[in-house]
């Protein structure tokens, strides 16, 4: 969670997502940014389990997924971890998840195919810095 002087550069990320091509592109634009990338996660089990190891500042978690998936998993995180910030990623024609992600605590959505700066926007977002960044508190 962002405080003080908190920049791009003190983000740690999480990145869960089952295809392995998606998660080397999240990584790939994340580092690009200036984020670091703490984990990664193939199912929303695995997510919890490293969330729990690595409290990131922010999670990027895909919604479907095998053993648990992004939903449970969110729910689960935010149960446990009320301060953490998740942003949750699906596919196109899955808006119905964009609400229970919202009711679920999630701090924001993004929908793939998605544009590279639409992850950095919302990673900053969710961490609480701006678009310049830095801490917007």
């Amino acid at each position: 969670m962002a405080v003080g002087n908190k920049t791009v550069a003190d983000i740690s990320l999480l990145i869960v997502d089952d295809l392995s091509f998606m998660r080397s592109a999240i990584r790939e634009i994340a580092e690009e940014a200036g984020f670091q990338v703490v984990g990664e996660a193939e199912n929303g089990w695995d997510g919890y389990k490293s969330y729990t190891e690595k409290l990131p500042d922010v999670v990027l978690m895909d919604i479907t997924m095998p053993v648990m998936d992004g939903l449970k998993s969110l729910r689960r995180i935010r149960r446990e971890y009320p301060q953490a910030c998740v942003v949750m990623c699906s596919a196109l024609g899955q808006q119905k998840y964009i609400i229970k992600a919202i009711q679920s605590g999630a701090k924001d959505f993004i929908v793939k195919p998605f544009r590279p700066e639409r992850i950095v926007s919302a990673v900053k977002k969710a961490a609480g810095v701006d678009e310049n960044g830095y801490a917007s508190n």
